[in-house]
């Protein structure tokens, strides 16, 4: 399943048990409780459906609208 807007809120509200409304694209994703093994556990989600993108490259901005440019195709 390739990687959507929509699959990437679903992957963060089940790994950070959070509700979908509290994820708007100004959000800081550490406020929420995003650490390096929740975004580890996310990474392999996403590389697993073809995504190519390092941790540094998430984990320099955890800001979900910076995500969604970095890793929606």
């Amino acid at each position: 399943m390739p990687l959507t807007r929509d699959r990437i809120v679903r992957d963060l509200v089940e790994v950070l048990f959070v509700d979908p409304d509290e994820l708007d694209e100004d959000v800081d994703l550490t406020d929420l409780g995003l650490d390096s093994l929740r975004l580890n556990t996310l990474l392999d989600r996403w590389r697993a459906a073809g995504a190519r993108i390092g941790f540094a490259d998430l984990a320099e901005r955890p800001v979900l609208g910076v995500w969604f440019e970095r890793l929606v195709p």
